[in-house]
């Protein structure tokens, strides 16, 4: 099962304001919103997680290209997590952030991020 999806867009302040209206009718509003400054790892200056009942399931991040690039399988456990790493290494991977916690998104997410053979960024996720 997939578990979130990020798209890339144009303009993020113009996309934001776009699928916060255009997601609220079926439940959809914005989750949390991360900057550099919070998360200096982060690839871009900000993302927002926009999604229902608490969990952003859509994340939006500004590019000059279009397209996805990152997505997330929510796994059963964290030894799936560390399971799907290892594998995902050994199939031809290369490492993007190993299995461990990442409290800055919420207390309890464990996941593992690789960079498969065409470069996309995906991940395995457990909520705890």
């Amino acid at each position: 099962m997939i578990d979130h999806y990020t798209l890339l867009v144009r303009d993020y302040a113009k996309s934001k304001a776009f699928y916060l209206e255009a997601l609220a009718p079926i439940g959809y509003e914005q989750v949390m919103e991360l900057t550099r400054n919070e998360v200096p790892s982060l690839s871009c200056e900000a993302t927002v997680g926009i999604g229902p009942e608490g969990k952003p399931v859509l994340w939006l991040v500004q590019s000059d290209s279009v397209g996805p690039t990152h997505i997330a399988f929510r796994a059963p456990t964290r030894e799936a997590v560390d399971a799907f790493y290892a594998a995902a290494i050994k199939a031809g991977a290369s490492d993007n952030g190993g299995p461990g916690e990442r409290p800055h998104y919420h207390p309890g997410y464990y996941g593992a991020f690789v960079i498969d053979p065409d470069g996309y960024n995906i991940e395995a996720v457990h909520h705890g």
